[in-house]
């Protein structure tokens, strides 16, 4: 009932109001499911991950504000989120996010056991990744890795296993995720310094944006290999070409040292993702 009485605060709470976080997971997601299928995923399969995008994007994000609530009044961007101010009780956050992990973990029996197994692993490293920031400089590489599951359950579900293109997908979506979401952090690393957060913002400095070019690098050069071991066509590299100077763009905007301009570079990153699947899906076309 609190759920429909103060909807604003729930939605806000699981971003649904910020939609540019659930689109960062789909499009991997949907790379895995194109290369996984052939161009070609299974009806039932595609409905199952797209919504179980939506429904683990929104756990996250109430694990993440449930783990950060006692520090998010002290940051500037969150000090108005809903527990922070006090109007949704950790409690209830709590219900909220076992509410949700269960609507996804019920999509996913609807798969095969291997999908089932992936999914735990995945659910383990997205409940991990808000805490990690307290014990390690790389809560970036844990988040990379709880969003990039999403592929190898793509191939899981789809063919009943995985393999090196299932991998290397995996791979490619890390070393993105580090890089944007290093983007993220350098617009908290004042704040995040003060009261004792960590980061990959923090642990790179003044080296942020050539790191973040060489994991975004890694990624166009993995994502280039599986288009050679699948034999992918033009429009494939074509998507790539396009991510690549999306992640140039990016890094002007990071030279500027301005915190609006390195959050207009993590939001962009949704669009470099968008067209390497829409490179898949005219390749496979």
């Amino acid at each position: 009932m609190a759920l429909f009485l103060r909807w604003p605060q729930f939605k806000t709470l699981m971003r649904l109001d910020r939609p540019v976080g659930t689109y960062l997971l789909l499009w991997p997601t949907l790379w895995g499911l194109w290369l996984a299928a052939k161009g070609t995923p299974k009806l039932d399969v595609l409905v199952i991950f797209v919504v179980g995008v939506y429904v683990m994007r929104a756990a996250g994000c109430v694990i993440n504000d449930y783990a950060d609530r006692k520090v998010d009044a002290h940051v500037q961007r969150t000090n108005q989120r809903p527990l922070a101010t006090g109007e949704i009780s950790a409690k209830e956050a709590l219900g909220l996010f076992f509410g949700l992990c269960s609507i996804a973990f019920i999509l996913v029996l609807f798969t095969n056991s291997y999908t089932v197994k992936l999914s735990l692993l995945a659910l383990l490293l997205a409940s991990a990744y808000p805490f990690m920031k307290r014990y390690t400089h790389w809560p970036q590489a844990v988040l990379g890795a709880a969003f990039a599951m999403a592929i190898p359950m793509g191939f899981a579900a789809q063919t009943q296993g995985t393999d090196s293109t299932a991998w290397l997908a995996f791979a490619a979506a890390v070393c993105m995720t580090i890089a944007y979401d290093t983007y993220y952090a350098m617009v908290d690393r004042d704040d995040d310094l003060k009261i004792g957060l960590r980061s990959t913002a923090i642990l790179f400095g003044t080296w942020d944006l050539r790191i973040i070019g060489l994991f975004q690098a890694a990624c166009v050069g993995i994502l280039c290999v599986i288009g050679v071991i699948n034999q992918l066509n033009s429009p494939f590299y074509i998507g790539v070409a396009v991510m690549s100077g999306m992640f140039v763009y990016q890094h002007k905007l990071g030279r500027s040292r301005k915190k609006d301009d390195y959050f207009k570079a993590f939001i962009n990153n949704h669009w470099a993702a968008f067209s390497v699947w829409v490179g898949l899906l005219v390749n496979y076309w």
